[in-house]
């Protein structure tokens, strides 16, 4: 994979290792004991009412494609503001190099909105999934192009053991199969082409019927306005998760509201 996501992947695993280091694995189950209980991710996606499907608003100060998207930054405020405007949940980037998270912002997001809190990173180690839950996330990302079979079973498993949900990203029809042969319950498409991080709606329309209904259905990237929701919503979907359009905006909580058609 010669493209964004694989020197993404390189560069998170290198710094996996210097985190082991720094904080052995050993020392991360032991916190895990301390951590209080988690936030229901999956019920907050499902348990809103009407036509709308639940927004998963996210908390990014930067990406690989826009660069800096907002230089008036503040993880709390923004939590802050997504709860106002109707969120049913957050995603919160930690990935440092390309995106300008950090693992903090995580439990500042869930302080501040009292949502449940999905740690949005590139998982290529146990060790992350085990960190997630120490660093207070409710839920954690996978994504299926990134991860073998084996490791996709195993680290569903860890999360599962640790009381974490799983939103399983994925691409196509091959991927969405992975997913749920690996027991996946919350199913995210990306409309965002890690190969060249353009987004194509019609990649969630065409691939939302091979997603059973008992799963939860979660449409992520280029979705910029209240007839793409619609088109979401008519497609069947749960949620979507929503990121570069709202935090390039100076009032998230009234573009938010708009995005759900001013009904929350």
């Amino acid at each position: 994979m010669h493209n964004v996501l694989s020197g993404i992947l390189e560069n998170t695993r290198r710094e996996v290792e210097e985190r082991k280091t720094a904080v052995p694995f050993e020392t991360l189950i032991e916190r895990v004991g301390t951590m209080p209980e988690t936030a229901d991710f999956g019920a907050a996606l499902r348990g809103r009412e009407g036509p709308v499907p639940a927004c998963i608003a996210e908390i990014k100060k930067a990406s690989p494609s826009k660069g800096t998207i907002t230089k008036d930054f503040s993880p709390e405020r923004i939590a802050r503001e997504y709860a106002a405007g109707g969120a049913a949940a957050l995603s919160v980037l930690t990935d440092e190099r390309y995106f300008k998270g950090r693992p903090e912002y995580v439990a500042l997001a869930r302080q501040h909105s009292r949502l449940p809190v999905l740690r949005k990173d590139f998982i290529v180690d146990e060790y992350q999934v085990f960190e997630s839950r120490v660093i207070g996330a409710d839920a954690i990302l996978l994504i299926v192009a990134a991860l073998s079979d084996a490791q996709l079973r195993a680290y569903l498993a860890a999360a599962a053991d640790l009381s974490l949900a799983v939103l399983v990203e994925c691409h196509t029809k091959e991927e969405i199969d992975r997913a749920l042969d690996a027991g996946a319950v919350i199913i995210g498409v990306n409309n965002r082409d890690l190969t060249t991080f353009v987004t194509d709606i019609s990649v969630s329309l065409k691939l939302k019927r091979f997603i059973p209904n008992d799963r939860i259905a979660v449409s992520e990237s280029g979705i910029r306005n209240f007839h793409t929701v619609e088109q979401l919503a008519q497609a069947g979907f749960d949620a979507v998760l929503v990121g570069e359009h709202l935090m390039a905006q100076t009032d998230r909580t009234k573009a938010l509201k708009e995005l759900l058609g001013g009904r929350r």
